[in-house]
């Protein structure tokens, strides 16, 4: 494909990030730095995508309160359009992490109730059923319940839809809509939990995930090879090592944003891969969740990232 409008259906919410500044004491007080920003999902992957050419528009859920009024000035100032319902009477979802000192994730805290209460109304009106018409592609997450995935999915027929597993409890309202996803963006617990296999072979968990009827997909675990697959094939990628680690969040997303950009235009799983490879690594070396790079960090990244190498 080659047209260039993507809609996303997910997470818009407030990203709470605090960093312990020294080793980490389990169960006691340590002292760090609390920062917040708005994030989630497919916004985190949108803002990415933007940045490669991509048209982008946003149907959320948030509620009627301050952290609302942020979220929708985020959306808003990243030249999105927002398609986002507001429901005054209820709280905006948040996203806790605790960070370690190097930028690694200790503990997680997601607080989004208004995802489960409204999603599943929200696809179903006619805002959204024109919106994903209009389309050339969808982007979903799994903060959105089952039925509102199946919807989805259902209003989608033939438009490429892509997939954010979001955490190892989510991603299994997945299981029963594969055969629907044109890609989907995991990391290895999340794709282990949906194949119901252990973490240990990604190259296993990726065989049993095409068995299940998913079309493609990519597992990336940390610092080891990222896999890509598709009906054509297996193949892995080796992220090179970043010059420091500033914080992990947002990689992922960052790392799906840029694939997806790279699809939409037409280029391949494979290619558009390594283009994602190295937006995941400048995220890593940023303190904040979506990267601020210029066109020339982003050419020196992807030099350094290899080729896609075939798997048996």
């Amino acid at each position: 494909m080659t047209s260039n409008r993507l809609l996303a259906i997910g997470g818009a919410h407030i990203d709470r990030r605090g960093r312990i500044s020294g080793p980490y004491v389990p169960g006691a007080s340590n002292p760090g730095v609390i920062s917040e920003d708005v994030g989630g999902g497919v916004f985190n992957a949108l803002r990415n995508a933007i940045r490669h050419g991509v048209l982008a528009s946003l149907l959320s859920v948030r509620g009627g309160d301050s952290a609302g009024e942020n979220v929708e000035r985020a959306i808003a100032g990243a030249g999105i359009d927002d398609l986002s319902a507001v429901f005054l009477d209820r709280s905006t979802p948040s996203y806790t992490a605790l960070l370690d000192s190097s930028g690694e994730l200790i503990a997680g805290l997601a607080d989004m109730d208004l995802y489960e209460f409204a999603f599943a109304k929200q696809v179903g009106r006619s805002k959204a059923v024109a919106a994903i018409a209009n389309a050339s592609a969808i982007l979903c997450d799994a903060n959105l319940p089952e039925p509102a995935l199946r919807k989805v999915i259902e209003l989608a027929t033939d438009k490429p839809l892509f997939a954010i597993a979001i955490s190892p409890a989510k991603v299994t309202r997945l299981v029963d809509t594969l055969d629907g996803v044109s890609c989907l963006f995991m990391n290895i617990r999340e794709a282990a939990s949906l194949a119901s296999l252990p973490e240990g072979s990604a190259h296993d968990i990726a065989a049993k995930l095409l068995e299940m009827g998913l079309a493609g997909g990519v597992i990336t675990a940390g610092a080891r090879p990222v896999i890509g697959f598709d009906h054509s094939g297996m193949f892995q990628i080796s992220p090179p090592s970043p010059r420091l680690v500033a914080d992990v969040t947002g990689a992922g997303d960052a790392l799906a944003g840029v694939t997806i950009a790279g699809m939409m235009k037409g280029q391949t799983l494979r290619h558009s891969l390594r283009k994602g490879v190295a937006a995941a690594m400048l995220a890593v070396e940023s303190r904040t969740a979506v990267a601020d790079y210029s066109d020339r960090d982003f050419a020196a990244a992807l030099e350094v990232v290899p080729p896609a190498e075939e798997m048996p």
